[in-house]
């Protein structure tokens, strides 16, 4: 069992920024892919950034020169710089992670976390 639990959301104005977190714990042996996703109200949920094995990364167009995802492997934590934010970046972010864990026996795991919202005042 993987838990994900992302921290960092918060309210912030137009052109500011923040840091969201998502550290995982649990008997992990690897992470091999991260993604950052969120859901405005009314909207589906989507992903907006994404990092593999290797710190290759991969964002959405809306997000892409603003947001940056990076990784701590030593602290199993994935973070999302985000800068320039516009109150359509205003969501319940969450993030879901990949890999495997497991002690005895090694086990695929899709894990994700319980979200932290992000409002952006205009």
């Amino acid at each position: 069992q993987v838990q994900l639990v992302e921290s960092g959301g918060g309210l912030v104005q137009a052109g500011g920024s923040l840091r969201l977190s998502c550290a995982a714990s649990g008997s992990i042996f690897s992470i091999n892919a991260v993604g950052w996703h969120r859901q405005a109200p009314g909207k589906q949920r989507e992903l907006i950034a994404r990092i593999i094995s290797g710190d290759s990364t991969n964002y959405a167009d809306s997000v892409k020169g603003r947001f940056t995802i990076s990784r701590d492997n030593a602290k199993n934590t994935v973070y999302l710089q985000m800068n320039s934010l516009k109150p359509e970046d205003t969501a319940v972010y969450y993030c879901n992670a990949q890999g495997y864990a497991g002690v005895a026996l090694r086990r695929l795991f899709d894990s994700w976390g319980q979200g932290t919202q992000v409002t952006v005042s205009s």
